[in-house]
């Protein structure tokens, strides 16, 4: 039925971290996904991109920052960036899974995603002495970001071999 919510990601996104976020980004994702595999693909790129945007958002605003602001803002920018990498590195492995080595590849993936997100929240940690709307605004797009790759993660883990 036109305008309904995929199965997929209805069924897929149930029971993720974050349910609405999932169904909200995976949803709209255009082409659709039609198996598990290509939905956690989806959902690595939706975290690349949002990662990649946050990056560029930071790398600006260095600039404008003042002094105690720009070193978290700094650390901040190097972490996302670190995310950026672990995630392209998690778009090579799971798109080419294979039946041999699934389970190397699987830890790998789930190795760089897990550490996607712990850089993630280091950055938002450097944030705790900084006050005011940077603070603020750098937390937003951080835990959209974070939350996003908590749900590729979810998706990775279950994914079986192909």
């Amino acid at each position: 039925m036109a305008g309904s919510l995929p199965e997929l990601v209805r069924s897929s996104c149930q029971h993720a971290t974050f349910p609405q976020v999932c169904v909200h980004t995976l949803s709209v994702y255009n082409p659709p996904a039609n198996t598990p595999r290509e939905l956690a693909l989806a959902a690595i790129k939706v975290s690349i991109s949002r990662a990649s945007k946050v990056s560029d958002y930071l790398s600006g605003m260095q600039k404008e920052a003042n002094k105690r602001e720009k070193g978290a803002v700094k650390d901040c920018a190097t972490q996302i960036s670190d995310s950026v990498d672990n995630l392209k590195k998690t778009l090579g492995e799971i798109k080419e899974l294979k039946r041999g080595t699934f389970r190397w590849q699987m830890s790998n993936a789930e190795t760089w995603v897990s550490a996607a997100l712990t850089n993630e929240d280091t950055c938002l940690d450097g944030f705790k002495e900084v006050a005011g709307t940077v603070r603020s605004d750098v937390k937003k797009k951080v835990t959209n970001v974070a939350k996003v790759t908590s749900n590729a993660l979810y998706l990775i883990n279950r994914l079986d071999h192909p």
